[in-house]
């Protein structure tokens, strides 16, 4: 699994949620499943799940937000209800692997980064893109902002 940079551009639509960082780990799949529910009503969409988070930026830093949708291959002007379409291009430390290996994902991806001499882009949310396989786990891609 290796690590690497680049300007990435994602088109999505997606619903909006928050809530603890310490309840992430059930909050999001759950938001997820009832997006996923509704994937019927969005037109042009790659079949890949994607998420946003916002990043923690201390201990203090208790609750966040977030975003769960599907990749789209065109702009979309009219998202269903309650969803929004969201379009950004900016570069990324990026990683892929197994989903269940996700903690261990972003470790090596965070260690990487400091190797490298490069600091994350607090101010920009953090993307999870969700793969699955013919045969086999689901993988994950990991894309932390970085400062160009």
């Amino acid at each position: 699994m290796a690590c690497r940079t680049a300007t990435k551009r994602f088109r999505l639509v997606a619903m909006k949620g928050s809530g603890s960082y310490s309840t992430f780990g059930t909050v999001v799949p759950d938001a997820a499943r009832q997006f996923m529910a509704r994937a019927d009503e969005i037109p042009q969409h790659s079949g890949v799940e994607i998420a946003l988070f916002e990043p923690k930026i201390d201990e203090g830093h208790l609750t966040g937000s977030f975003y769960v949708g599907l990749i789209v291959n065109e702009a979309v002007a009219d998202p269903p209800a309650g969803m929004e379409y969201m379009e950004f291009s900016q570069p990324y430390a990026s990683i892929r692997g197994p989903l269940s290996r996700l903690d261990s994902l972003h470790h090596q991806l965070l260690q990487w980064l400091g190797d490298q001499g490069m600091e994350r882009d607090l101010n920009r949310c953090i993307v999870e893109t969700y793969h699955p396989k013919a045969q086999g786990e689901e993988e994950v891609e990991i894309h932390l902002p970085i400062l160009a």
